[in-house]
Formats: structure tokens, sequence, C-alpha cells
């Protein structure tokens, strides 16, 4: 990590800081808001469980299982030094996969759902996308969903095209600029709405993220 650039170094070192909070089926028994909370989500095969276990630097802080869709809680992990924690992480259960029960589905969507929409501290929002298959419908719906609040500044927006080592340099690029284009339908004035590449197994993109979330944080 000597190579890296001081802010990167920095930024990294904060994010391998993370650990378990707490973990909620309802809004009602997640911890009093305070702290400025980053919330991960995407469809359960997007990566995103490897994304936070590959920016903490620790295998299994987050749940990956081999079976999509079996997270079906909010996880929370404490950033920061660990006498005085300045935010929280939040792993919030993966949508979009079939073989869950439907009434399952329906309870624990509905709870993400308030809380990207309701949760006062939520400062940030890193929405996980495959980057072989681009923007789904369910993708889509969800950045309908959180626009009012992104759009207004209140919360951050970054998405992440994982998996980005399976594509060719040309075909990365590709899908970058169709997102970006993408997204620009949800830009305004006062958005703050960033895009970019990553690969948990190679770190393309990792210093990145980290700097992003830091700076939400520093910068409310």
């Amino acid at each position: 990590m000597n190579d890296i650039a001081g802010p990167a170094r920095d930024a990294l070192a904060w994010a391998h800081g993370a650990r378990f909070v707490a973990s909620a089926a309802r809004l009602d028994q997640l911890p009093a808001p305070g702290l400025p909370e980053i919330a991960f989500v995407g469809r359960s095969n997007a990566g995103k469980s490897t994304a936070i276990n590959t920016l903490a630097q620790h295998k299994r802080l987050a749940f990956a299982s081999r079976t999509p869709g079996r997270t079906q809680l909010i996880n929370l992990f404490a950033l920061g030094p660990r006498d005085a924690p300045d935010a929280l992480l939040a792993d919030l259960p993966g949508y979009g996969y079939a073989a869950v029960a439907r009434t399952a589905k329906r309870a624990w969507q509905e709870v993400m759902a308030d809380y990207l929409a309701q949760r006062p501290s939520l400062a940030g929002i890193v929405l996980l996308v495959d980057s072989r298959h681009g923007l789904t419908q369910l993708d889509q719906q969800l950045l309908e969903f959180v626009a009012p609040r992104v759009g207004t500044g209140e919360v951050r927006l970054l998405l992440l095209l994982t998996k980005a080592d399976k594509l060719s340099r040309r075909e990365a690029q590709a899908a970058l600029a169709q997102t970006q284009q993408a997204l620009g339908a949800y830009a305004t004035d006062q958005a703050d709405i960033g895009v970019t590449l990553f690969s948990a197994l190679t770190r393309e993109g990792l210093e990145d993220v980290a700097l992003a979330l830091r700076q939400w944080v520093e910068q409310p």
C-alpha cells in the first residue's frame, strides 16, 4: 500500500476498520439515527457482499452466499476509529432473485424501500450492477425510487459496475459510457452521482470507492 497516494491510503485504512454493529429485520430494530449511513444495494448476484468484503479487507464481514437472496436483513458495520466511529455502512438485502418465496421477498424489500426513503441519517447509496449486463429493469426502478432524495442532494449516489475483470477494455469502456448516459436522466444541479468500474479480483476501482465514501462522510 506504500505506493498509494496519501488520500487514497487514508481512505482505504478508514474502510479497512469496518466491523459489525447490528442486524435488523425492521427499521425500528436499527440503532437510532445519528452517524451518516452509506447503503450498499443491488441485485442478489451483483457481487455486493464481495465488494464490501474487499473494501473492508475482510473475507467474511458481509455474508457472500452461494445462494443469492439468502441475506434478508439490514446489516450495519461501523467505520472509523473503534472508540469514535464516524459512519455506518448498511448492507441491504439483495433484490431480484426469483427463487425466494414471494411473501418473504415482499416483506424484506418493503423494509429496504422504507430504509432508502425514510432513514434520516442516510448519506449515500452505492448501487452495484453487474458490468456484463448493465442496468436492469429492477435497477432502473431502484434509481427512480431514490431519485427524489438524490436529486435534491440529500443523498449521494455511486454506481459500481462490478466484475469488470470479466470484460475486455473496449467492453468495459462501453459499459461505463452507457451507464453514464443512463444516469444523466437523474442528474440535477444538486445531485452528486458517480459511476466507476469495479473488480474485487483485480481491485480496480477500489481506491475510487474508498475516496468517495470518505468524502461523503467528511463533507456532509
